[in-house]
């Protein structure tokens, strides 16, 4: 059986439309359409996002015992379900990371990230929004602090130094909203990865 036969017969198991295998692989209705029309080859990462979502192997899709050796001269690994996940998990616990070095801490977990090189699409955006959550949260911290300069410059100047904010409060605050979103992120992990590796 062809892979686009292929395709098209696990899609119909499952009950998708075209369009929700599309969302569910990260991908287009239109190369989903290409796809099983068998109008193009899909690239092997395209066909392991498509496995994930019908929830079955890329050997299975493909009918091999192995997934090809290189892509465009990059090594290509099969899926290790559980490598992501620890990769994932030292990820997000890298986010720590602002309580040593406070000024590019995202840059430690952008590495990590960068080096682990996940398949699943869920777990790579998954990864992204956690990075980008860091640099929102330290974009965040500066700005609150440069409120906090600015409130203290207008009440010392014009109010005889009453009622000055202590730079202490909002730099503790949001050092402990970070370590809570870090915690939630270690948290929805858990259940993002539990349906992949069970």
């Amino acid at each position: 059986m062809e892979l686009s036969q292929k395709i098209i017969a696990a899609r119909k198991a499952k009950g998708l439309t075209q369009e929700e295998l599309a969302e569910l692989a990260n991908t287009t209705v239109r190369t989903i359409q290409r796809i099983e029309n068998g109008e193009n080859k899909p690239r092997p990462y395209t066909v392991k996002s498509l496995a994930i979502a019908l929830e079955t192997s890329y050997e299975e899709l493909i009918g091999t015992t192995s997934p090809p050796a290189t892509y465009s001269g990059e090594n290509i690994e099969p899926l290790d379900p559980g490598r992501e996940k620890h990769a994932l998990q030292l990820i997000c616990l890298s986010c720590f990371s602002y309580l040593i070095v406070p000024f590019v801490h995202f840059l430690i977990p952008s590495h990590l990230l960068k080096k682990a090189k996940p398949q699943n699409p869920v777990l790579l955006d998954f990864a992204r929004t956690m990075i980008r959550t860091q640099l929102y949260w330290k974009i965040s911290l500066w700005l609150i602090l440069l409120a906090t300069l600015g409130y203290n410059f207008i009440r010392a100047v014009y109010f005889e130094k009453t009622g000055i904010v202590n730079y202490l409060g909002p730099f503790f605050i949001l050092y402990a909203l970070n370590a809570g979103i870090i915690l939630f992120n270690l948290w929805r992990l858990k259940g993002l990865c539990r349906p992949i590796v069970g």
